[in-house]
């Protein structure tokens, strides 16, 4: 008799524990949209107006932040190509589905036609990667990679890093930018310039040289009609998307520019998104997978308070 009162008595103190607990506010994990309400303003960065682009279409404007670091020569071109006007007037030549939106010049082939350069580069000798410097920020992901033996982020990009051959270089993810050329490795400049706008191509890592990436605009060129020829090229002129012009910021007037700012990748907040897309925690999402591969892990761009 009194172990089966001793019963009774454990199990209402477990059902009133539990009524307790169901009364009090469960712990919240944090979420991406908790994590960037609870940034501050040093965990942001504006963009370098000497290192980024304006590409201006009828559209709207596609805004390009540059990767020095990394490419130095062919940022350095792209912005001479910009500076004397090269662009204006050229046209996006080719959209592929679920991989790539590509602009240049449509007579590059025609000699009579051709647009001429006055003082930038036509070719360049490849920048596919550097040499590994351990004093670059670098934010590691955790949970490894296909392509590389490390992966993680440098300064607002997306980067590979190999200890083993002392290399680090830039990788094919969403918005890159890319210098396109031909079968020699040393075809490319910067007068033709791709976006990815798909599924990431992560062959391609080391076999282009990238550039940058796009920050804000990106709507305007995934949402393009894709071109109906071989590798997604336009076939009628008519199906080409005009560009107006590109401008380097810092040759804007300051009221024109784009008021930008990029959330630091060298931050323990930064870490804290990282994780917030590894385990997702929303009501939603029924079984975190508790990994992340690089090309989803988005980097905030907000419009600098």
């Amino acid at each position: 008799m009194l172990a089966r009162l001793l019963w009774i008595f454990c199990l209402a103190v477990l059902i009133e524990d539990a009524v307790i607990a169901a009364d009090l506010p469960k712990p919240t994990d944090p979420t991406m949209a908790s994590v960037l309400a609870e940034s501050k303003p040093a965990d942001w960065r504006p963009l370098d107006p000497e290192n980024t682009l304006y590409v201006e279409f009828a559209s709207g404007r596609v805004v390009i932040e540059l990767a020095p670091v990394f490419a130095p020569r062919h940022v350095a071109n792209v912005k001479a190509l910009a500076r004397e006007h090269y662009f204006d007037g050229l046209a996006i030549v080719r959209v592929q589905d679920n991989y790539v939106v590509q602009w240049a010049d449509p007579e590059s082939e025609n000699p009579k036609l051709a647009r001429q350069i006055q003082h930038a580069q036509k070719t360049l000798p490849a920048e596919f990667d550097r040499v590994l410097d351990p004093k670059l920020p670098f934010t590691c992901l955790p949970d490894g990679d296909v392509y590389a033996s490390e992966v993680g982020f440098t300064d607002g990009f997306p980067v590979a890093r190999d200890p083993r051959t002392g290399k680090m270089w830039l990788v094919h993810t969403y918005g890159m930018v890319g210098a396109g050329r031909d079968n020699a490795i040393n075809s490319g400049g910067g007068t033709e310039l791709y976006v990815v706008i798909g599924q990431a191509p992560r062959h391609l890592d080391r076999n282009v040289t990238l550039l940058g990436r796009v920050v804000q605009g990106m709507e305007l060129l995934s949402a393009l009609p894709r071109g109906t020829g071989a590798l997604g090229f336009y076939e009628k002129p008519e199906q080409r998307v005009p560009i107006k012009s590109i401008r380097v910021a810092a040759d804007v007037p300051a009221a024109e520019r784009s008021n930008l700012e990029v959330m630091r990748t060298g931050t323990p907040v930064f870490q804290q998104l990282i994780e917030s897309r590894r385990n997702r925690r929303e009501e939603w999402f029924h079984t975190p997978t508790g990994r992340i591969e690089l090309s989803n892990v988005p980097i905030p761009v907000r419009i600098k308070p």
